[in-house]
């Protein structure tokens, strides 16, 4: 499966007008400087010691809180994890993934110049609670 990779402003298009959810799969820590608005975080990296490491309930997580037929737009800060989740989730059977592309932070060149405003930059709504969105809230709710 192909995954579609949109700009923030396409994204919060997709939003609006096709009821796409927003899943932050930015660190908890990211995710509580600010987001999306009405995102869930659930994070594909967690902070370990020496360092990230990939969250191994990841897709367990998102098939908790979401059917594998529901219409997400995966995010993170410059859009390489998100992209990972989305090619996870689409190895899981989901099939409505869209991929920001440049993260909420925008995309950046190696030498860390912006090439394309993320969804912050781009003036697309943002806010720093959610309630019932943040990681802990969602894991709270999940069995197991």
């Amino acid at each position: 499966m192909s995954i579609a990779r949109v700009s923030a402003l396409e994204a919060h298009d997709l939003v609006r007008r096709e009821a796409y959810t927003i899943v932050d799969v930015r660190t908890e820590a990211e995710y509580a400087g600010g987001h999306p608005a009405g995102a869930y975080n659930v994070p594909v990296v967690l902070a370990a010691a020496g360092g990230m490491a990939a969250n191994a309930r990841f897709v367990a997580d998102v098939r908790a809180l979401f059917p594998s037929d529901a219409k997400l737009l995966l995010g993170c800060q410059s859009g390489q994890r998100s992209l990972r989740a989305a090619e996870l989730l689409a190895a899981a059977g989901y099939s409505a993934l869209v991929d920001l592309r440049p993260g909420f932070a925008g995309a950046r060149d190696p030498f860390g110049r912006v090439t394309e405003p993320g969804w912050q930059a781009a003036g697309c709504p943002c806010e720093v609670v959610t309630p019932g969105c943040s990681y802990a809230e969602l894991r709270a709710r999940i069995p197991g």
